[in-house]
């Protein structure tokens, strides 16, 4: 074999074993590793937990409602006038029968002493009529048309009185009046508007539930508003209407709640938060809010469990259940199924867990779940 040739060989040989070697290895850490993960187990995750707690609750029907006046109406001219008089202020406080406006009477006043000259007149040729009559003096006639006399007269002395009385416009009933829509000087013809009128004290708040609250609601129920324009601040109130007919587009009924309003913090037109309260008292689980996990074939929670295997330290481990959730209340959720009373679920970190997956609780405190939170800007 020539040299040439030889060097050839040699080096190809010498190629082929490198690979074989390098094949080898690789294949050794491939399988390595391959036997490592059937052998691997993930590390605990790290979870907070919260005992599920038996506790009783009013069941309640929350609700957006809107504040309406008892009594509330827009003033208006029911005659043409000047306005003469405006004798309040806007958004002040009148009571029953106060003056608001008076419009220009100088004219039916003039009327008005003619009116009462000739109803002199005519009371007084009524009597001579009746005391001639009484000594046949004169016909019956004579005594009817004296009546009729005296009583057109009559009538036009109470019409231009009723003119005038109408031309004065005061307050129907007591309330808080709005901004004046009508100045001294200014012609009104009927219908214009000087001011709106609301009665403060008490008010109503009219809102909607579904009509399948119904058998659960009754009139002189329990009502609490709040509203977010006086933070803090509540009202308790009572159910007073539920509307006899359900809205066949909604299928809600209305109902109106009646709330005392004395200091008049409560305003026709308000936005509010209502809550219907029932009086009779329901046993329910509790469980913090972050521990439910929501989807649309079912919410669940996990469940702590302690395993134990021969030869192996016990573990803790999650398991996924499915529950039926009830009435959310500040951060805590009722469940109505799926859970007893004093067993442990994960209350954080459901959310990266598997059925079956070993956790470790975490020993630092975490902030517990309350019924009313009030959170702390820091």
């Amino acid at each position: 074999m020539k040299i040439g040739t030889r060097r050839w060989v040699v080096a190809v040989v010498g190629i082929l074993a490198v690979v074989g070697v390098l094949v080898g290895v690789k294949a050794g850490q491939i399988g390595a590793m391959i036997s490592g993960g059937k052998s691997f187990t993930p590390p605990p995750e790290s979870v907070t937990s919260a005992p599920v707690q038996a506790a009783e609750w009013q069941p309640s029907h929350p609700a957006s409602g809107s504040v309406v006046a008892v009594r509330g109406v827009t003033l208006g001219a029911e005659l043409p006038g000047t306005v003469r008089e405006v004798a309040f202020d806007s958004g002040a406080w009148v009571k029953q029968g106060a003056l608001l406006v008076r419009l220009d009477t100088s004219t039916e006043e003039a009327q008005l002493v003619a009116a009462r000259a000739d109803g002199t007149l005519a009371r007084l040729a009524l009597e001579r009529a009746s005391s001639l009559r009484q000594s046949d003096v004169n016909t019956p006639a004579d005594l009817e048309g004296a009546e009729a006399r005296a009583a057109q007269a009559g009538a036009a002395v109470a019409g231009l009185e009723a003119a005038i009385a109408k031309k004065t416009i005061r307050a129907p009933f007591a309330g808080r009046i709005a901004i004046r829509q009508v100045e001294v000087g200014q012609v009104v013809n009927p219908g214009t508007p000087v001011a709106s009128l609301q009665s403060v004290d008490p008010t109503f708040v009219d809102f909607w539930l579904p009509q399948q609250t119904l058998s659960t609601l009754q009139v002189g129920q329990q009502v609490r508003l709040t509203t977010d324009t006086y933070e803090g601040a509540a009202w308790e109130g009572k159910l007073t209407t539920i509307n006899p007919e359900v809205d066949p587009a909604t299928r809600n009924v209305r109902l109106r709640a009646t709330f005392p309003n004395g200091d008049g913090r409560l305003r026709p037109g308000m936005f509010a938060s209502v809550e219907v309260i029932s009086a009779e008292r329901q046993a329910v689980l509790l469980v913090p809010s972050t521990s439910a996990i929501y989807a649309p074939y079912g919410d669940s929670v996990f469940v702590l469990e302690t395993v134990s295997e021969a030869g192996k330290p016990a573990a803790l481990v999650a398991r996924q259940r499915f529950v039926r959730l009830g009435e959310r209340r500040g951060d805590l959720v009722a469940v109505v199924s799926g859970l007893k009373p004093g067993e442990a679920v994960v209350s954080s970190g459901a959310f990266k867990l598997r059925n079956g997956a070993a956790v470790v609780v975490r020993s630092d405190p975490a902030p517990a779940a309350q019924l009313d939170p009030k959170p702390v800007d820091r």
